[in-house]
């Protein structure tokens, strides 16, 4: 598995997505996924699955150092007596004692986010988070958010596909020294344009692939993939022995079009760039 550097953070290229997935068959899956190579695993509190990722990542039994977990502090626990509380409840919940990876889910005005990172810079001293981020920023708030961290940020995870021009927020992200997790890649299965002759050297490359493999060639991007097909999550992992030419990067690119956002929650979503 190939990773991206960001601040001193240390990501697996591929993580597997969670969102929408709960119980036993989660814990399957997750544990699918790591057999298949995965060694990303991404879900939040709000995904009320972090028991069920702790329980899929311990039934494979690898060593806590070679899985990267990332999960997401929600915006009810933004406020200063919350925000500790329910880390500690996730690291319960997902059997371990550290955070990998540990990320603001939404902007949230109802705490300031000067509290809000530095309620984060506080979970990097407690010994339990490795690394912090945010997600579903814009460009402003990034930057402020990265103006306000004592502890270097790492990563802002948004939407992002081919369908969805995000240049401008990927741009400033590798500028701002974060890499960028990129969160619905297949558009809820929207990308279905994509008719490209890619082969890998086990035949030709399917839909998913390419598209994955699009998103992580890019400099400093990571994808989540999901599925809860355990052939499927193995054929998601293997996009690291083939690549995209120039020309299919750039035509995979301009599938981009005017008002493909997927998430855009009224009461969460900031002013997108």
């Amino acid at each position: 598995m190939q990773t991206v550097t960001a601040n001193g953070g240390h990501i697996p290229s591929l993580g597997f997505g969670t969102y929408g997935m709960t119980g036993p068959a989660l814990s399957y899956i997750v544990t699918a996924s790591l057999q298949a190579g995965f060694r990303h695993i991404d879900t939040a509190q709000i995904y009320s699955n972090e028991a069920d990722v702790g329980e899929g990542v311990a039934a494979f039994g690898l060593s806590r150092s070679d899985v990267c977990i990332t999960t997401k502090v929600w915006v009810s626990n933004y406020a200063p007596a919350q925000f500790a509380l329910s880390v500690d409840e996730s690291l319960r919940k997902l059997r371990t004692n550290y955070i990998d990876l540990l990320l603001l889910h939404w902007p949230s005005n109802t705490v300031p986010l000067a509290d809000q990172i530095g309620a984060l810079n506080d979970t990097v001293r407690a010994g339990k988070v490795r690394h912090i981020g945010v997600s579903n920023f814009n460009r402003t708030l990034m930057a402020e958010a990265v103006r306000l961290s004592d502890v270097s940020l790492v990563a802002n995870q948004f939407e992002y596909h081919p369908y969805l021009d995000q240049r401008l927020l990927v741009s400033a992200a590798r500028e701002a020294g974060l890499s960028v997790i990129a969160y619905c890649a297949m558009a809820i299965g929207r990308v279905s344009k994509i008719r490209l002759s890619m082969r890998s050297r086990r035949g030709m490359a399917r839909l998913s692939q390419i598209v994955l493999r699009w998103l992580v060639q890019q400099d400093g991007v990571v994808a989540l993939s999901r599925s809860t097909n355990p052939d499927r999550v193995a054929g998601n992992a293997a996009v690291f022995d083939f690549e995209l030419s120039p020309e299919e990067m750039v035509a995979i690119g301009r599938l981009a079009k005017p008002d493909s956002r997927i998430v855009n929650p009224p009461s969460l979503a900031p002013d997108w760039d």
